[in-house]
Formats: C-alpha cells, sequence, structure tokens
C-alpha cells in the first residue's frame, strides 16, 4: 500500500492499525465537532465520518475537515444511494482538495428501511463501482468519465466485507470482487460470531486475499438489548441468545463495551487481521473503553 495519509502508513509499516467512528452532529454548530473529536483517544489511526447510513445528519464532509482540523485523521463515508456519480466526484475532489485523504465507499441499505422512507434514491452506481472510480483516481488521475483530471491526487480507498454471508463462496466472491477493485482496505461488519467470522478469514488466507487488501476487523460496542434484538431481525445476524443475556444482565452498556473488548482481544491475534475498528458511530463515548478493555493502545 502506497502511504498516503496516517492509516495507510501504518499499515504499510506492518503495524496493527485502529480506527471508529462517528455520526456528524444534526446541525450547525462546529463547537458539536470539537465534542464529538474530544471522544477519540489518540492511539487512532482514522474516525470514519457516517454518511447518513440509516437516519439523517450533518454534512459528512464539512464534518470531516472539521475533524482533521482538530488533528483527527478522517475517512469520509460516500454513500452510493444517495448521490449520482456526478455529485460523488464533485464530493471526492472537493474532500481531497480540503485534505481527505481516506475514502470508505458503501452501496447503503434501502432508504425505506431507514428514517427517511419518503427519499428517493440514487442508485447510479454501486459501492464496487465507486471503488473502482476512486481507485483510477489515484492510479491514473481519471475523473469517473475517464477523461484526464489536472492534477492525480493521493487517495486511500476502503470497502465493506461481509463475514457472514453464507454460502462461503459467495463471500469470498464478493470479497474477491471489491479488491479487484481497487479496494486497499476492507473493513468488516461487525463481529459477534468468532467461529463463522473465522471460516470466512480461513478461506481469505487460502486464497492469499488477505495479502492483497488488509482486512480491519469490527466490533461494536451495543448500548441496550432493543438494539441487540433489532440487529438479530437482519439475515445473516450473528448476534447469539448469550450476547442478549448478557445484555439484560445489569448496565446494557457497560456489558456491551465487555463483549466488544472481549472480541477484539481474540480477533486482534488472528493472522490475516491488519487491524480493529471501532463501529462507534452513534456511541463514540464507548471507543475509550473499548480500547482501554482490549488493550488496544
Amino acid at each position: 500500500m502506497t502511504a498516503t495519509s496516517k492509516l495507510s502508513e501504518k499499515l504499510s509499516s506492518g503495524k496493527p492499525a485502529l480506527t471508529a467512528a462517528c455520526f456528524p452532529p444534526h446541525g450547525t454548530d462546529p463547537a458539536a465537532v470539537k465534542k464529538l473529536a474530544a471522544c477519540f483517544p489518540p492511539s487512532l489511526d482514522g474516525v470514519i465520518v457516517g454518511d447518513h447510513a440509516e437516519q439523517t445528519h450533518g454534512s459528512a464532509l464539512a464534518c470531516a475537515v472539521l475533524l482533521a482540523a482538530e488533528k483527527i485523521e478522517p475517512m469520509l463515508s460516500l454513500c452510493a444511494r444517495d448521490r449520482n456519480r456526478v455529485a460523488l466526484e464533485a464530493d471526492v475532489l472537493g474532500a481531497a482538495t480540503l485534505g481527505v485523504k481516506n475514502f470508505f465507499c458503501m452501496s447503503g441499505m434501502h432508504q425505506a428501511l431507514g428514517g427517511f422512507p419518503q427519499a428517493a434514491g440514487a442508485y447510479d452506481i454501486d459501492s464496487v463501482q465507486l471503488t473502482q472510480a476512486l481507485a483510477k483516481m489515484t492510479s491514473a488521475g481519471l475523473d469517473f468519465s475517464g477523461n484526464k483530471l489536472a492534477a492525480t491526487p493521493s487517495l486511500t480507498v476502503a470497502a465493506a466485507a461481509h463475514p457472514y454471508l453464507r454460502p462461503i463462496e459467495m463471500a469470498l466472491a464478493q470479497t474477491r470482487k471489491k479488491i479487484a477493485a481497487g479496494a486497499q482496505i476492507l473493513l468488516t461488519d461487525p463481529i459477534f460470531d468468532l467461529a463463522g467470522f473465522e471460516e470466512w478469514l480461513k478461506a481469505v488466507r487460502a486464497v492469499g486475499l488477505d495479502r492483497q487488501a488488509a482486512i480491519i476487523a469490527s466490533v461494536l460496542p451495543l448500548t441496550s438489548v432493543a438494539q441487540a434484538e433489532e440487529l438479530r431481525t437482519q439475515p445473516g445476524s450473528p448476534i447469539s441468545d448469550d450476547i442478549i443475556k448478557r445484555l439484560r444482565t445489569g448496565d446494557a452498556a457497560q456489558a456491551g463495551v465487555a463483549i466488544a473488548a472481549e472480541i477484539a482481544s481474540k480477533v486482534k491475534t488472528m493472522a490475516g487481521v491488519r487491524g480493529i475498528h471501532i463501529h462507534s458511530a452513534g456511541c463514540e463515548s464507548l471507543v475509550a473503553p473499548v480500547i482501554k478493555e482490549a488493550r488496544l493502545g
């Protein structure tokens, strides 16, 4: 990986990376972003800024730039659901001009499943096509239409990996497709079932995909039984009865931190894993406790 950012430099050095996530404040006060930034310890190599995943927030691009001003390296999420290729390209070029170097490409869940069912989706390109377009910007200096850019940007491109997709051959094919498109980093879905994750990781290692992209394993600090139960309704959810039971006993957020820390402690030692991502968007204050309990700093 060509080092263009703090995150890519860490991965290029062979050291494990540590990232977290946030949602932009739903307002116009820049002080809210400073307050958000205060949640993140200096041991982080990057913070993913969410892009309207399930409900409306503030501008992810603006939040990313403000976080950078607070000495926190952002990774800007780009949701292909909400913008066509013209708007996506403009956002990438604008963000890169303002110093954002890391981008996370995703298709996005259907808007009817989130907090804005009346909204129309763009769906002009998907996450694989978006990944490929950003990769070509960096490798060939070409825009989304294949035209030469005045200057070639240096971007670090990340995409999502779904280790619980089954059959395993389908999960492997999807992983291979995103790497072929140019993803340098693969951020997994939150891990709860270690056996299922190991099955996917073993298949990835067997064909050498872990040497073609840096796999960063995600953990999610659950905050309530209701959140866990809602996630269980999603196809392929790896949340077990034991996790629900632990959340019901005592303080749910504290139990969620303990579960995330335990999983991170085990996953970080697995061959092929290049780092840990704390899926903390919406619960940013839990980042530091997870890092402390899992000894990730």
